[in-house]
């Protein structure tokens, strides 16, 4: 590089990206917990699947566990994650005579509703989702043992047998890719015409909005960095439509640390998102990081605005703390 200039990099800024109304209100129900209660605050599984946030709620007096078996009895709040738990949870909790506080995120609780429904009108349940996410265990976990039955790919849905094909619903995790779902549900539509489903399929606006603003800027871009932790089902969502949608090279990380730079060079080219769970400042990190090997030209790409807002769990809203 003449003069030791650093080469031009025109980076992309996908927009909606990171936090979504949901993460804010997780996030936030601990933070409240933790100043009307003090801590510890007990968390079932992580709040939200950013390492990064978990750290900096730990460094505050949260403690978060996986099951509530490890919590010693104690009149500390134990908060529950926004992915929603089975109905086990919350029972176990009443009889070991827990303060609990549901952080669980409302679009979430909007499909157990669903299926709780359906349940109670005799329908057999399919859930479209992937095995073992924290959200579908929760989603699973309202109704008893084989009322819901997943289906996680087209090939599944085809090749399932309902008990009774005349009597189907379904109801989908809120953070899938959005063509994928449509092609399952394509195919359940087509095999069982009677099927009952949500108006719109359950997958949350913020998975939407963010899935559109990587369709509109992958093709421009040689390279799609996506910050976010690998046990988000969102963010990895946003790699594999970064690679349908035409980018060369998607990449999740965690963190500026993660990028592998052999990965990287001569680029001219980059777009930048993050998953629903990861905070700006980590967004900024990441740039921060390119500055040191490019000069960025910095601009922002707009699927579409958010406003959405979602109130507090009612025991931690300020006036029922008066």
């Amino acid at each position: 590089m003449p003069g030791g200039e650093k080469p031009p990099l025109r980076v992309i800024l996908c927009s909606p990206r990171g936090f979504c109304a949901g993460v804010v209100r997780a996030i936030d129900s601990v933070e409240r917990a933790l100043a009307l209660y003090g801590p510890p605050v007990y968390v079932r599984h992580e709040i939200v699947h950013n390492r990064y946030v978990v750290d900096s709620l730990k460094a505050k007096g949260a403690i978060f566990v996986e099951e509530l078996d490890e919590i010693p009895q104690t009149s500390a709040p134990v908060v529950f994650s926004a992915h929603g738990v089975p109905k086990s949870v919350p029972e176990t909790a009443r009889q070991r005579n827990f303060i609990t506080l549901d952080a669980t995120c409302p679009l979430v609780t909007k499909v157990h509703r669903e299926a709780d429904i359906h349940f109670r009108r005799g329908r057999e349940i399919l859930l479209i989702g992937h095995a073992g996410h924290p959200e579908v265990v929760g989603t699973m976990g309202q109704l008893p043992a084989g009322a819901v039955t997943l289906v996680q790919t087209r090939e599944e849905a085809l090749s399932i047998v309902p008990k009774d094909p005349q009597n189907l619903a379904f109801v989908t995790q809120t953070t899938l890719s959005v063509d994928d779902t449509a092609g399952i549900v394509e195919v359940l539509r087509a095999r069982f015409p009677s099927i009952v489903g949500p108006h719109r399929e359950d997958i949350c606006y913020a998975t939407t909005n963010r899935q559109e603003a990587v369709k509109l800027v992958a093709p421009l871009v040689e390279a799609m960095v996506v910050v976010g932790a690998p046990n988000s089902s969102n963010s990895q969502r946003l790699k594999e439509v970064a690679e349908r949608a035409g980018c060369a090279y998607a990449v999740l990380v965690q963190r500026a640390a993660d990028i592998d730079w052999d990965r990287f060079c001569g680029l001219t080219s980059l777009g930048v998102t993050a998953g629903a769970s990861a905070p700006e400042v980590l967004v900024e990190e990441v740039l921060d990081a390119f500055a040191t090997r490019y000069t960025l030209n910095v601009e922002t790409m707009s699927a579409t605005e958010e406003n959405m807002f979602f109130p507090l769990p009612r025991p931690l809203r300020p006036e029922a703390a008066e």
